[in-house]
């Protein structure tokens, strides 16, 4: 079995959880993890006593690698990402994969020139229960979609260097293209910066997609209560994903309305409310993060493109682009360029 050897540069929020998996799956050996500051290399020295600790990420190059895993701030990932790319290793980086399109358009093209493996941590085209309400549409279970909500909420993390779009938005967006196998036309947004001047904490994104499928997407730091939720509506049920439900993530709801056929007479012409059975599916759960790694791996051992490609996330980053200069254009329809 050929085994791929790692290393994770950045173990601050994120990069505990991508070490365990590596560290734990058979087919990748955990070499180094590179992080500047030197608590967090204590905290992993703890965790792998026999694992590599460097505080300048470029003493990797020398180390034998195939890939490394990127889970620093977004505003590196591109110089750092370019950098071990132009060394000759495969990249997975932390969403969103850079803050600039023509960024990301760059290290692909860099990838595909040298045939390596450049990834994006959406870890919700992973998740089981995502699959399964992408089965749905496909499968016309919940009939035509007439809409899709997202709310992504929660109090915090702030953080000045980024704001709300760029920190929670990218999971709901990689949700929704994966779901709709489709991009969209145009994005409308708009954001209010509450707490701190010019850094917006709450957002509400409007995504046109073709035959007039419209999405929202709700995103805040600054709610009481904690939601990750993803509804679609359809023609024949709808389908609720709550990811902060214990059990039963996913319920669908034989509920909806039924237009009459059109009539001259007011009083014949009466909707029809539909109240039936709330189904809960029984969806077999598999951490979402080690489905990512795992398919990481394999991309690079079978020379094939992942689902969580860096075109992907190209996508994500020209939604969200187009989403800032409408919030900056008076929440204005932004046609997006493709």
């Amino acid at each position: 079995m050929e085994t791929i050897k790692i290393g994770i540069i950045g173990y601050g929020y994120w990069g505990p959880n991508l070490a365990r998996n590596f560290y734990e799956l058979p087919t990748s050996e955990l070499i180094v993890i590179a992080d500047q500051k030197e608590e967090q290399l204590q905290r992993a020295q703890s965790k792998y006593p026999q694992i590599k600790l460097v505080r300048d990420y470029k003493e990797v190059f020398a180390m034998g690698l195939d890939a490394v895993v990127v889970s620093t701030p977004p505003k590196t990932h591109f110089q750092i990402a370019k950098d071990c790319l132009l060394h000759g290793l495969n990249v997975l980086a932390e969403k969103p994969l850079t803050l600039e399109s023509q960024q990301a358009e760059e290290l692909i093209e860099l990838a595909d020139s040298k045939g390596l493996i450049l990834m994006v941590g959406h870890t919700f085209r992973y998740n089981s229960a995502i699959h399964a309400m992408k089965k749905f549409i496909e499968n016309k279970e919940l009939g035509d979609v007439y809409y899709i909500d997202t709310a992504r909420l929660n109090l915090g993390l702030f953080n000045r260097d980024s704001n709300v779009l760029w920190d929670l938005a990218p999971h709901d967006i990689s949700i929704l293209l994966y779901m709709l196998n489709q991009k969209p036309i145009s994005v409308s947004a708009q954001g209010m910066p509450c707490v701190t001047p010019g850094v917006y904490d709450v957002a509400y994104i409007n995504l046109i997609f073709p035959n007039n499928l419209t999405a929202y997407v709700h995103v805040s730091w600054l709610d009481p209560c904690k939601v990750r939720r993803v509804t679609i509506v359809g023609s024949k049920k709808m389908a609720v994903f709550n990811d902060m439900a214990i059990e039963g993530k996913i319920k669908i709801y034989d509920q909806g309305v039924d237009a009459p056929d059109y009539t001259n007479g007011f009083g014949e012409f009466q909707y029809s409310y539909r109240h039936g059975d709330i189904t809960i599916p029984n969806i077999k759960f598999v951490e979402p993060l080690r489905e990512e790694c795992q398919d990481f791996i394999n991309s690079i051992i079978n020379h094939t493109e992942p689902n969580s490609s860096a075109r992907s996330g190209l996508h994500v980053i020209k939604i969200l682009e187009a989403a800032m200069h409408s919030i900056a254009n008076g929440c204005t329809q932004q046609v997006i360029k493709w």
